[in-house]
């Protein structure tokens, strides 16, 4: 008499895909028949095939998420918070907004006390590490309010570089944003720099220091309305384009420093 056959590991395709917000079974299984659906990067067109949590899928080029125990999260954070799950000094710290979540969240890089703005918390080990290694560069934009009147020509400076005490460096992109004072501008400053307190550098060299700073962009994320000091679950888009950039391997940056604004 032979022996029974041992249970097949993973969960069937189209299954794990309707739990990750895909689509519906059965929908899954039209998207796996129409050749959309990759795993570790073969196309897949039998909807029986069984994948692990460890697996990477993707639709139509956008990776999945097949783990449903792994969280991801959108603070705006405020003016006066340090980046941290704990700080020494006994300053207000990220725990104030994670301590809600049944999860246990952190935070993906770092914005210093004085800037406000995205960061994404989450309990994804692999994407933080992934996207806060300053090798990566991940694009962020930042919106500067500055002392003075921006020129045309400090925008171009920005633009062709600026000579810092740790070398050169250069915004991807820069602009003066309207309603422009001659004590006060705004410009948006986009940036795959890693560099400590980069954007307030770069603006003190080029004579316009740092009033307030925000970023409003991290990767393929965008703050939008969220108000300052709310948290929200990134949407299966923002998570897919998120992981779709965690899992690409990303271009390498010539920074290797710390990356907070």
């Amino acid at each position: 008499m032979s022996s029974a056959e041992p249970p097949a590991e993973g969960e069937r395709l189209q299954k794990v895909m309707a739990a990750a917000g895909v689509a519906s079974r059965r929908a899954s299984e039209e998207l796996i028949a129409q050749g959309r659906v990759t795993v570790n990067g073969e196309t897949v067109r039998e909807p029986g095939r069984r994948v692990l949590p460890t697996d990477r899928v993707t639709v139509d080029g956008t990776a999945i998420q097949l783990d449903v125990s792994k969280r991801y999260v959108m603070l705006n954070k405020p003016v006066g918070v340090v980046s941290s799950m704990a700080d020494e000094s006994g300053r207000p710290d990220l725990r104030t907004f994670t301590r809600d979540y049944e999860e246990r969240l952190f935070n993906v890089g770092r914005l210093d006390a004085a800037t406000s703005g995205l960061l994404v918390l989450t309990n994804d080990g692999e994407l933080a590490h992934v996207l806060a290694h300053p090798s990566f560069g991940v694009s962020k934009t930042y919106i500067a309010k500055v002392e003075g009147a921006v020129s045309a020509q400090t925008i171009s400076r920005l633009l062709s570089g600026v000579e810092l005490d740790d070398g050169p460096i250069a915004a991807d992109r820069a602009r003066a944003l309207p309603g422009g004072t001659v004590r006060e501008s705004l410009v948006e400053l986009e940036l795959h720099s890693g560099r400590n307190r980069i954007v307030r550098r770069m603006m003190a060299a080029v004579g316009h220091p740092v009033i307030d700073l925000v970023r409003r962009q991290f990767g393929p994320l965008h703050l939008g309305s969220l108000p300052v000091g709310r948290s929200r679950d990134l949407t299966k888009v923002e998570l897919g384009q998120l992981l779709t950039l965690s899992r690409s391997g990303g271009r390498p940056a010539p920074d290797s420093k710390d990356s907070r604004g």
